[in-house]
């Protein structure tokens, strides 16, 4: 028999300590810490498989105890889930720039949190986002100048754009984009985090890592993904923009 998984839950409130923790009682063992010094003594105690952390806490936030995993060299591969408060979009790129392997925003979907979760405990490969094909046109705004390309594929980190743009590594842009069948254009800042580069058939192109987002921007990724996504379910109670089918 397999071992039990361990997953930590870090958040000063007491009330969604609970609440994960009951959401999360059927993943694995279930340990929580009040803040984020607590969280990492513990982490390099009982190496947890996942810790899920709020981003806003005192002393010791979510961001600096993701960059204190991610920096330590016995820790630094486990996977840690950031709890934004939803609202902001930098909280957003906070979190990506603290090294997050996923992001939830608040108020916490209890679907969306176990399907996180178990998606790190049962990896049996290299972990990443549902990512799904699509064509959509998305305009790439620089300082100085825009420029266009075509997103061919898409997860709710990032997306490939295929572009005749050759845009240096952790160059920060703003993209707008429509994703079919939903009305709004939506926006993000995002960073180049590679290149492909021209072959026979094969156009340029680089890939983005998503930054600061609002929360409709971010549900409305989710909500795409999920429902294209092959054997995933979209969660049940994820929000729907009005003017989806």
């Amino acid at each position: 028999m397999a071992p039990e998984r361990t997953i930590l839950i870090v958040d000063d409130a007491a009330m969604f300590r609970e609440l994960e923790s009951l959401f999360l009682a059927r993943s694995g063992r279930v340990t929580t810490a009040a803040d984020g010094e607590e969280a990492l003594a513990l982490a390099r105690t009982l190496r947890p498989d996942v810790v899920v952390t709020d981003l806003v806490m005192p002393n010791v936030d979510g961001e600096t105890l993701c960059r204190a995993i991610k920096s330590d060299p016995d820790l630094k591969a486990t996977p840690v889930i950031l709890v934004i408060p939803g609202e902001d979009a930098q909280d957003h790129a906070r979190a990506v720039r603290a090294g997050a392997d996923d992001i939830i925003a608040k108020p916490i979907d209890r679907i969306s949190l176990i399907q996180a979760v178990n998606r790190f405990l049962h990896a049996t490969s290299v972990r990443g986002l549902t990512r799904i094909e699509l064509e959509a046109p998305v305009r790439i705004q620089l300082a100085s100048e825009d420029a266009w390309g075509t997103a061919r594929n898409l997860s709710r980190g990032g997306m490939f754009i295929e572009t005749e743009s050759h845009l240096q590594l952790e160059t920060e842009v703003r993209i707008d984009f429509e994703l079919p069948e939903i009305a709004d254009p939506l926006s993000s800042t995002a960073q180049v985090v590679w290149h492909r580069d021209p072959a026979p058939g094969q156009p340029q192109g680089m890939g983005l890592q998503f930054l600061a987002q609002d929360r409709r921007c971010v549900k409305s990724i989710e909500q795409f993904v999920y429902e294209r996504a092959p054997r995933v379910r979209r969660p049940p109670t994820a929000e729907r923009p009005a003017s989806a089918p």
